[in-house]
């Protein structure tokens, strides 16, 4: 019974404790709210402050008015829209002293080569090949160009860098002036490694710095808009922009890009043909409508795609890259090279071969390359191997081009130039730009 009473006593005296100490914080936290202005607060000042995006200090008051994300919504390791709209909201400022309109720039933007097989319009990669473009004020229209494709692309306002320069105009809402442009080009022109989305994304960068206009990323990716809108699809112009490989699609709003994981020693080998592909020509020979096999077959080829470059398993790369869509359609009717080449590779040592983008260029991805290539042991590659085999099968189809050998870049495209530059004597950015 002693047991019972000494238990019975103790959860009295814990329970009386408890019940003391809540009374007594209770009364200095209300005493600490009457003394200190500080902790006291008005109706208004209770309302939860959000925080929001916004393109220029005009519009402050508006997105203010359309606010819905609270500071008090958790963050998540992957809610990085959310961190960048709080960071935003907390300095509640628009830095004007770099938007201010500019004289000349230049531009450097790298290939893509899309699809990748099963990933139709969607899945792109970004090229170390590149292309740099200078756009400066003018008295009249002019456009100059050198490298590759330099006497095929068009010297008039139906290039693709003036429709960029232009989109970009009108999302500043000013009027364009003469301008002149130069091209050093490095991406084989019309050849399935994405020099159209290119000239699209040169062209709207170039033109937002000579407007000096900004563009909201985070919560809108604005340029990636206005571009995919011009190029009809995402997977090209994303890596182009962002670099690496990007997954693109239209969620019913807006389009939205997320980076896949770049395998590491992985090369690209590339036959690209002297002759120009058209993407309108490769379009039409595919059908409107496919089977629900074939659709299963590429649904699940793309997920293993993805997953094999995320884990970094080139091997699967081999089952990721098959395709019924358009790759079948477009070897019978304009690329009769294509499957005996992608063959010739894979048993030369790739881990992969398909068509990129809409062709004609071939490429094959291989491994096993580790820093500068040129002094490392060829038996620790593939690429040359693959590149003589692929070569093989272009002689015996009669099929005269060319092959490189480059790799993937995580790079996008950047600002190399520009008059008046954004560096100053306190602060210097990168190649002092």
């Amino acid at each position: 019974m002693s047991s019972g009473n000494d238990t019975t006593k103790l959860a009295a005296t814990a329970f009386f404790a408890a019940t003391a100490g809540a009374a007594l914080s209770y009364l200095l936290l209300k005493n600490r709210s009457k003394s200190d202005p500080v902790h006291t607060h008005t109706p208004n000042q209770l309302i939860a402050r959000t925080s929001f995006i916004f393109p220029d200090a005009d519009n402050v008051s508006k997105a203010a008015a359309s606010m819905s994300h609270s500071d008090t919504q958790i963050l998540y390791p992957h809610s990085h829209e959310e961190r960048m709209r709080r960071r935003i909201a907390a300095r509640m400022a628009v830095e004007d002293e770099n938007s201010l309109p500019r004289q000349s720039v230049t531009v450097r933007v790298p290939a893509s080569s899309a699809n990748c097989g099963p990933g139709y319009d969607c899945i792109g990669m970004a090229v170390d090949l590149w292309t740099e473009v200078t756009v400066s004020r003018a008295d009249k229209f002019e456009i100059t160009a050198e490298g590759e494709g330099a006497d095929d692309m068009p010297k008039d306002e139906s290039n693709l860098l003036v429709t960029g320069v232009k989109a970009a105009y009108d999302t500043a809402q000013k009027e364009m002036p003469p301008l002149k442009y130069h091209v050093v080009s490095r991406v084989p022109y019309a050849r399935g490694l994405g020099s159209s989305s290119a000239a699209i994304v040169a062209g709207i960068i170039a033109g937002l710095v000579l407007a000096g206009h900004r563009l909201p990323v985070w919560g809108s990716e604005s340029l990636l808009q206005i571009a995919a809108s011009i190029e009809g699809h995402p997977d090209n112009v994303a890596p182009v922009i962002y670099g690496g490989i990007q997954i693109g699609i239209h969620n019913g709003t807006r389009w939205i890009t997320e980076r896949v994981p770049s395998p590491p020693g992985m090369q690209l080998v590339m036959f690209i043909p002297d002759f120009i592909g058209k993407t309108s020509a490769a379009r039409a020979v595919l059908k409107d409508t496919v089977s629900r096999a074939d659709a299963a077959f590429n649904i699940g080829r793309v997920a293993f795609l993805v997953h094999a470059l995320a884990v970094g398993n080139l091997d699967n790369l081999k089952w990721g890259v098959e395709d019924r869509m358009h790759q079948p359609q477009r070897a019978q009717a304009i690329y009769p090279h294509l499957y005996p080449m992608i063959k010739a590779a894979e048993e030369a040592g790739a881990c992969c071969g398909y068509l990129s983008g809409a062709g004609p260029t071939v490429m094959a991805l291989t491994s096993g390359a580790s820093g500068d290539i040129f002094t490392q042991r060829e038996k620790e590659r593939t690429d040359f191997s693959v590149a003589k085999a692929m070569m093989q099968v272009a002689q015996a189809y009669n099929v005269k081009g060319r092959i490189v050998v480059t790799q993937g870049t995580q790079e996008g495209a950047r600002v190399v130039k520009v008059e008046p530059p954004f560096s100053t004597a306190d602060i210097t950015f990168r190649d002092n730009v």
